[in-house]
């Protein structure tokens, strides 16, 4: 490779994903100014591993990059436990805008160091809504149902919080598991309808927006901080317009899902997003008082949603 350092970067999305899009442009973005000395390899579909074990490889410099969940991250440092926090944002104006804000996420993206990895950008992954084989309209619909969370204590707590039992299992298992009704349902954006196919076996999807998550690439802190300034600059506009990219790809792609579920028959329920609010909204403060470090940062994003939605 003309002694080129290769750059490995890990993610769990297919090639058609926005996730995949972004990087692609973080690729040519490197080597067009870069390409003498460098050559960016993107893998998808979790070809160099599931994403706990991206991170790890992350760590150890086995590869520079990969994207991670927030949820993942917060065993390496609870400061991510603020994404989790279901309605933290109320709206996605409010979410971008906060997201957007560096000096506020800065905080957040180097609290991973010590652990031998930071966040250099955010990846748009829309809302998160229930989906499930029956209609859930407001909470009391939830009540009884098994419905899949992501493995963290703090999914499992808003979970149980709506009224559901929390049933934390791996995305890849939740097709079979809805199928042979194991559990009910799950919550996610509306990609995973189409292109994990969850839209086949689940045919209600209701828009109660209670969380919004970004994604995180990470990236290996001993390798960024070996890049010369000049580099490192690069490497940062690089990330920037990753996110730029991604995020367009993911505006057009969701609009798109939203239009082959409906062809697979699932049916879009607008609840009244207050009775949803209302049963977790005790959690918010269980967990801000539960890890003082979210106090400052909550507080930062209480602020930007009353200046954007009044």
């Amino acid at each position: 490779n003309n002694g080129k350092k290769i750059i490995r970067i890990s993610h769990s999305q297919s090639s058609e994903h926005p996730d995949h899009i972004g990087l692609l442009a973080f690729e040519k973005y490197i080597e067009d100014r870069l390409g003498d000395k460098y050559d960016v390899q993107i893998y998808p579909n979790e070809l160099l591993g599931a994403s706990v074990k991206a991170i790890e490889l992350v760590q150890t410099g086995a590869i520079d990059f990969a994207v991670a969940s927030t949820g993942n991250l917060e065993t390496f440092d609870d400061i991510y436990q603020i994404f989790s926090m279901p309605y933290l944002f109320t709206s996605t104006e409010s979410y971008h805008k906060v997201m957007e804000n560096t000096e506020l996420m800065k905080s957040i993206y180097e609290s991973t160091k010590s652990s031998g990895f930071e966040t250099v950008t955010w990846l748009d992954a829309g809302t998160r809504n229930f989906y499930a084989t029956t209609p859930i309209n407001s909470p009391d619909d939830l009540k009884g149902k098994k419905m899949r969370v992501q493995a963290s204590p703090t999914n499992v707590k808003m979970m149980e919080a709506f009224g559901a039992a929390a049933a934390p299992m791996n995305f890849g298992e939740v097709y079979t598991a809805i199928q042979q009704k194991v559990i009910d349902g799950a919550e996610n954006n509306e990609f995973a309808l189409t292109n994990n196919k969850h839209g086949e076996v689940a045919k209600y999807y209701t828009y109660d927006q209670h969380q919004m998550v970004p994604d995180m690439l990470i990236g290996n802190v001993k390798f960024l901080e070996g890049l010369s300034d000049e580099e490192r600059k690069i490497f940062d506009e690089a990330a920037e317009e990753c996110t730029r990219v991604e995020r367009e790809s993911w505006d057009e792609q969701s609009v798109t899902a939203k239009k082959q579920a409906e062809e697979m028959g699932v049916t879009f329920i607008y609840p009244d997003i207050n009775l949803f609010k209302d049963k977790v909204k005790d959690l918010q403060q269980e967990i801000i008082d539960s890890n003082k470090k979210l106090k400052p940062i909550y507080d930062e994003i209480q602020k930007v949603n009353k200046e954007v939605d009044g």
